[in-house]
């Protein structure tokens, strides 16, 4: 909501403009003033608001013109002073004021007031205000009210700051039609999702818990009984269909808030609808959306408990026929109060686990959001926000993990949610093995990956259980991955797939290796396809030969049309919870030359100590085949060995 709120006082010379702002300070009746009193600033302690408020006087003369015109553009909204006593400063309202603020671009509230009552009594009269005023507003929708008053009685004078205040922390035209004393669109559909957050049984009606919370959460404060019977009452008298089973349905809630507007109490409907994130223009704002929740380099984000039991009662609530599964029109409904699915675009269901008639399980339905938290956090929390996570900070719902680098240095992994990249030749069986993941049946016909694939299921590991995201890229994309360490600093694991009976096959995958600096990443070698007789692979040396002179395990067989793909999965989970283990070049060799040199040394000390048989370990180590020196050791190594030069 805005902390501050601009007020400009225009009107012809002599309606009391200055005497109007002198008598809300002085509070009491100045009867000469200055031409224009200067700007007056009211601290936000003593508004009903609680915000600062300019008040800014203005003259009418043509001396005064551009600085009026300066002030109208900066002006939050604007009052139009009229006298009583001078019929023609109110008919100059429609035919020059107004027309000058939509001539000058300018489109904020006004409110029009009637200033010297006590020239006719002193008196509002309200009817014959409504006969006058109507026609205006009808023509002109930025008019919000009329009030009238008298700077020398004074009587409603502080009225006049406050309708101007409300007037742009609660605007009317957002929320409603004036002409056709309806609700907007826009409003109606916010206090739809509203109703349907606040409906926790989702049985389309508000029961006396569900109100009793509704009013806590605006309003910090429970409806008494006696109040709760009132709304009731008075909603059941006058919309049909308001109330049901003794509780309040939308259309009572719609009603309910009408009153309020008609009511001129726009600060309850207004309260409601920030309290929910929503903005003037009756959308929800960034900042509800995206709360600052700060992720550092090489980490991760995951669903918090908090979180997996919000999906999870969401899951619970929304599964109306209880059969373990989400189907489409449960799907809907569950994103009813959202933009819409957030995986439309991703082929869901089919990234996921699914019962036979391609409705989601509990199981598919977490995974599912631990792989969207694991790749797009922020989507996570934008869909938290639509779909009513009850608790703040929202943030809570996430957790975020240490850092890769720390995980692999230490040899032990906390996190529960991993990402697996699978590279390989086209027609290797990438998608074979992402839709058999998945628990998706086979498919014959081979359909080339034209973009990204994302599918996740948990695997379980000693008891517990964590999730696999597996990714495939496509050729169109796959280079442009490798090439980015941003990009590929995020997998936990990195999957090489070859046909192992395409003679080809392999090349491709060695070639992705020498070209793009990978070998930081914890590594795996697949051969897929293993129903086929094995093809020997035009490459320097075989598959298995690689691996072993990388220090990694060979690779490992699997057939995904044979159902033969059972221990996969578990082993890329296993890499990604030791990594240590699996990096390309030595992992399984924990120490370098240099160390291992060290080591000999200290043995040979120990043994004696004898000179010749650090002589012998060293030559052993520089024969061909042996674990070889640093180069830093090699020149006084040729010295001890072959004797002072």
């Amino acid at each position: 909501m805005r902390r501050d709120v601009r007020i400009l006082l225009v009107g012809d010379e002599g309606v009391g403009k200055s005497t109007i702002v002198t008598s809300l300070i002085k509070e009491s009746f100045v009867a000469h003033v200055q031409h224009i009193v200067p700007e007056v600033t009211i601290p936000p302690e003593v508004t009903p608001e609680n915000v600062t408020t300019y008040i800014v006087d203005s003259g009418a003369g043509p001396q005064d013109r551009t600085h009026l015109e300066s002030e109208i553009r900066k002006a939050h909204v604007i009052c139009v002073v009229y006298s009583i006593d001078n019929p023609g400063s109110f008919d100059r309202i429609p035919t020059y004021w107004l027309p000058h603020f939509r001539q000058l671009g300018v489109n904020v509230p006004v409110i029009l007031v009637g200033n010297k009552i006590d020239l006719r009594g002193g008196e509002v009269t309200n009817e014959a205000l409504e006969e006058e005023i109507i026609p205006i507003m009808n023509e002109f929708k930025e008019v919000e009210t009329c009030v009238e008053c008298s700077a020398k009685t004074p009587v409603n004078v502080s009225e006049v700051f406050y309708f101007a205040q409300k007037a742009v922390l609660h605007p009317t035209a957002p929320l409603y039609d004036s002409r056709g004393h309806v609700l907007k669109p826009a409003c109606i559909n916010a206090l739809r999702r509203i109703f349907k957050l606040c409906d926790a049984n989702k049985d389309g009606i508000l029961d006396a818990s569900e109100l009793n919370d509704f009013q806590r959460k605006c309003f910090d404060a429970p409806l008494q009984l006696q109040e709760l019977e009132g709304i009731k009452a008075m909603v059941q008298e006058h919309a049909e269909g308001g109330v049901r089973n003794d509780g309040l349905t939308e259309a009572g809630f719609l009603y309910l808030h009408t009153n309020f507007i008609q009511r001129g109490r726009l600060e309850t409907t207004w309260t409601v609808l920030r309290k929910f994130g929503y903005a003037e223009d009756l959308r929800l704002t960034e900042s509800f959306l995206s709360p600052k929740f700060d992720v550092p380099p090489d980490c991760s984000v995951e669903l918090s408990p908090l979180g997996y039991q919000f999906f999870t009662d969401i899951f619970e609530i929304f599964d109306k026929d209880q059969d373990g599964a989400l189907n489409t029109a449960e799907l809907d409904q569950v994103f009813s109060t959202s933009p819409g699915n957030p995986w439309a675009a991703q082929k869901f269901p089919d990234t996921t686990l699914s019962d036979e008639a391609g409705a989601v399980t509990l199981q598919g339905w977490l995974a599912q959001w631990s792989m969207t938290t694991l790749l797009d956090h922020k989507t996570t929390l934008a869909y938290l926000a639509y779909l009513g996570y009850p608790e703040e900070p929202r943030t809570g719902a996430l957790q975020v993990t240490r850092p890769r680098k720390v995980d692999r240095r230490k040899g032990k992994v906390a996190r529960n949610v991993f990402l697996c990249f699978l590279c390989g030749a086209a027609g290797s069986g990438k998608t074979s093995l992402l839709r058999a993941f998945a628990g998706k049946p086979f498919n014959p016909v081979y359909e080339p990956t034209s973009k990204m694939i994302s599918v996740v299921n948990s695997v379980d590991i000693d008891g517990s259980e964590k999730y696999l995201v597996l990714q495939e890229f496509g050729s169109r994309y796959e280079a442009e991955t490798l090439r980015n360490p941003k990009k590929t600093d995020i997998a936990d694991v990195i999957v090489y797939v070859h046909d192992s009976s395409d003679t080809n096959s392999f090349s491709y995958i060695s070639n992705l290796r020498q070209q793009y600096s990978l070998d930081h990443i914890p590594t795996l070698f697949v051969a897929t396809k293993s129903d086929l007789d094995l093809a020997l692979q035009r490459h320097e040396v075989q598959p298995d030969v690689y691996c072993r002179r990388l220090g990694l395990q060979v690779p490992v067989a699997v057939s995904v049309k044979a159902g033969q793909t059972a221990d996969l999965f578990h082993a890329i989970c296993s890499v990604a919870l030791k990594p240590h283990t699996a990096i390309p070049g030595g992992a399984d060799r924990a120490m370098t030359a240099a160390s291992r040199l060290r080591m000999y040394i200290t043995i040979t000390a120990i043994l004696g100590g004898c000179t010749a048989g650090l002589i012998m370990l060293i030559r052993t180590m520089l024969r061909p085949g042996g674990a070889g020196l640093p180069s830093w050791s090699l020149p006084w190594a040729s010295w001890l060995v072959g004797g002072r030069r």
